[in-house]
């Protein structure tokens, strides 16, 4: 099967120009700069062709960090890998990486191999996952061939699932020993408690226990302190590390911005950080109570800066759905996170369409995804690479609707909120509506 998308404008590796791109069953196998059609095209009466005028045409979006929520035990999990992975397919979503801190607990092999069953049934999206570091598994989990799975999840702060990590010899064994990435989600426990216990005895039951405290309870020091011991470690064993939802200023201090290929810590950003800011717990309340907390303006626009510096080199939502009615329970008995992959490309484009911002989305949404896990074939518009590939139409109004989402939860703190584009075409693999596969990691 052929499919040839003409009168694009690609965006891709650092350029973006007018063109054409042909697929052949799941690959990529012409690219043509300006209006004219690959040789031999005109002639060939079974090719499907896309008139993609006025589109931008991107790679498929590599999300990650996403709580799917599926671990194939729960009678009825907050999200299913068929409901939450058509909500990445709706927003430009290809392939996903998803967390271990599930039921169960992602953490053997034999977790792994379940898993992977089940997104194979499921799934309408690419998918890879994370193994999950425990205080008694870092043996079990280091004995296992590292093109299996795409990370090692490194919980420093408890959340949900609480798979918290904090036996300092064994913290100094995965650090020494990995030969994965390790992802880690950075917050220091002690700090967190101490606010936590303060924040309860003071609010909890009266008027002021709301979502206002979380950045209060997850604060900045919390997440420096975590950060720089994870940093330090990293720098004494010379380990490959990678900080999830980046989420202060003050942490931003603690990296660098070389290419990413040249640099062993590496750093990721959310969405949902780069849009809302602490003003808006007034408004949504436990919608964006999520871990590590949403902090100021002044540390959102710090995010961005860093964003376009290289400071920060991936975007991941760490999409993570709850039942809306547990959402609206009072504040310290509320789950923490977010549903956002059905909107995280329309988010970030919804900071502006001009050259500069267009090639930062794909840089960090799709390429540096690819190279910083090693996924082999995707993440890029190149010959031979799979056709994981989204046709974006801008200048078009989309409101979000509770009807219009499709994550098991059913519900966003986005609803009514009017973007300026719609993911029009998505293909996986060279088909849309999905074609999915798993993974393949090359280191």
């Amino acid at each position: 099967m052929k499919t040839l998308i003409h009168n694009a404008t690609i965006v891709n590796e650092g350029r973006i120009f007018n063109g054409s791109v042909l697929i052949e069953d799941d690959r990529i196998t012409d690219i043509v700069e300006g209006d004219s059609i690959p040789t031999g095209l005109h002639e060939d009466k079974s090719l499907q062709s896309i008139d993609a005028t006025g589109m931008l045409l991107m790679p498929g979006v590599i999300d990650t960090h996403v709580h799917f929520r599926d671990g194939g035990m729960s009678e009825n999990p907050a999200g299913t890998f068929y409901t939450e992975s058509r909500a990445a397919l709706a927003g430009g979503v290809t392939s996903v990486i998803d967390m271990p801190n599930t039921k169960p607990q992602t953490t053997t092999i034999e977790a792994l191999e379940a898993k992977e069953t089940l997104a194979a049934r499921d799934s309408a999206v690419n998918y890879g996952f994370m193994l999950g570091a425990t205080n008694d598994n870092i043996d079990t989990l280091l004995a296992i061939e590292p093109t299996r799975y795409a990370a090692i999840k490194l919980f420093l702060g408890s959340s949900t699932g609480n798979m918290l990590v904090n036996d300092s010899e064994q913290l100094d064994h995965l650090f020494r020993d990995a030969k994965k990435l390790i992802v880690a989600h950075c917050e220091e426990e002690a700090v967190v408690q101490a606010n936590m216990l303060n924040m309860k005895c003071e609010y909890q039951g009266t008027d002021k226990e709301t979502a206002a405290l979380h950045p209060q309870i997850r604060n900045t020091e919390a997440c420096f302190l975590s950060t720089y011991k994870a940093i330090e470690r990293a720098r004494r064993f010379d380990t490959r590390l990678h900080i999830a939802h980046i989420s202060t200023a003050t942490e931003l201090s603690l990296l660098s911005n070389f290419e990413i290929t040249k640099k062993n810590i590496t750093a990721e950003v959310t969405p949902n950080h780069l849009w809302f800011d602490d003003r808006d717990y007034a408004k949504l309340g436990n919608l964006i109570k999520c871990n590590p907390a949403i902090k100021s303006n002044d540390d959102r626009l710090a995010l961005w800066a860093a964003l376009e510096d290289d400071i920060i080199d991936t975007i991941a939502t760490d999409h993570a759905p709850h039942p809306i009615e547990a959402k609206q329970k009072p504040y310290f008995d509320a789950p923490s996170g977010i549903p956002s992959i059905q909107h995280s490309l329309q988010m970030m484009l919804e900071a502006g369409v001009n050259d500069e911002l267009l090639t930062l989305i794909v840089s960090k949404m799709c390429h540096n995804p690819a190279l910083l896990f090693g996924i082999k074939d995707r993440g890029f518009i190149r010959k031979g690479y799979k056709a994981d590939l989204v046709l974006v139409r801008t200048g078009v109004e989309e409101t979000v609707t509770k009807e219009s989402l499709l994550s098991k939860c059913g519900w966003s703190p986005l609803e009514g909120m009017t973007f300026h584009s719609h993911i029009e075409h998505v293909f996986v693999n060279g088909k849309e509506k999905g074609s999915a596969e798993p993974l393949s990691f090359n280191r």
